[in-house]
Formats: structure tokens, sequence, C-alpha cells
């Protein structure tokens, strides 16, 4: 059974938690390097990303998260998630992690008044309600990236090897689809 572990700095954390005791995993809040050890896949929840970033850089989390995705860890991103593993984030030097080879902008879809949900069709999982908070925009993504489901053209969930990213948060609905799909991508790579 992979442990997962969810960064637990700042945003919807406690949601990601939630859905992940529903999956029956080993699950454990992540604030501090020490706390990625023997950590087969790590989520990054939404929330505020420059927030996020500044803690994480804080903490020393960036550079182990980054050494331990070096070493086969599997990331997933959601929301501010994604825009933290950008290495392009449009019009911000926000800290981030360089890991995924997209850009992003933020906030794109507008501002909290206009969250919204939309049906998506999702590659290997299949109808899913996505609920969009404050979402990002992904604008551009590289060869390597597949995109996994779009909306309005645009993509909300990608995946490049070992990187899972969406602008969306599945952890708010009540479908455990995605996160199942992310706990099978840990135990491919264990």
């Amino acid at each position: 059974m992979p442990k997962i572990g969810v960064l637990a700095l700042q945003g919807d954390f406690s949601e990601h938690i939630k859905m992940l005791k529903k999956c029956n995993v080993n699950v454990c809040l992540v604030k501090l390097p020490e706390d990625l050890i023997d950590v087969q896949g790590l989520i990054i929840p939404g929330g505020e990303s420059t927030t996020i970033g500044n803690l994480m850089q804080r903490n020393g989390l960036n550079k182990e998260i980054t050494k331990k995705h070096k070493e086969g860890m599997i990331i997933y991103g959601s929301c501010a998630g994604a825009i933290l593993l950008a290495k392009d984030i449009i019009g911000s030097s926000q800290p981030r992690l360089n890991l995924l080879d997209i850009s992003i902008k933020r906030n794109d879809y507008g501002r909290q008044v206009d969250s919204f949900e939309a049906q998506l069709s999702i590659e290997k999982i299949g109808k899913f309600n996505g609920i969009f908070i404050r979402a990002p925009v992904i604008e551009q993504v590289s060869n390597g990236t597949k995109v996994l489901s779009r909306l309005n053209n645009n993509p909300v969930l990608i995946q490049d090897k070992n990187i899972l990213a969406s602008t969306f948060h599945p952890e708010l609905s009540n479908d455990k689809r995605i996160h199942e799909y992310f706990i099978k991508l840990t135990k491919n790579f264990l």
C-alpha cells in the first residue's frame, strides 16, 4: 500500500486527506522535509499559490520535493498545486517547483464569485463534475504532456510521466476516481 503525503502548509489539504481516507491509503501531513520520508505520492492542494510557495521555500520543502520527484515520487497538484508545479506562471515571478513544462495563468477564469461547476469528459475516467474556484488556465503544454481533459479547449487535467495536475478541485466532490487514478500511478512506480 503506498504512503501518500498531502502538503499541509495552507489551502484545502484537509479535503484531500478526507478523500484519500475514502480510498483506504496510508496518508500523512507534509509540513517539513522529513515528513516526505517513505512517501510514494504527494498532493499539493489548492489554496493561495504564492503563500504555499513561500512557505515551501522557508521550510526547505521545495528542494526536498524536487529531489524526491527525481527519485520517482508521484506528484498531483490541484489548482494552486498546478501553478506551483509549472515552469512558467504567466505574469508572476512567485516561488515554484519548476517541474511541469507548462505555461499557466493564475485566476484566469475569474474571481471567487466567478466559481463554477462543469461536466468534464476525462480520459480513462469518464464523465466528471469539475469544480472550478479562482481557477488557473493552462495556456500551453509541452509535447510530452498528455491532456486528459479539456474545458472550452483549455487543458484542465494533464499528466506528464509522474506528475498529474488539474485546474479544478476533485477533492470537493464526492467522486474519488481522480484520487484513485493518482494512487494507481503511485503503485505503478513502487
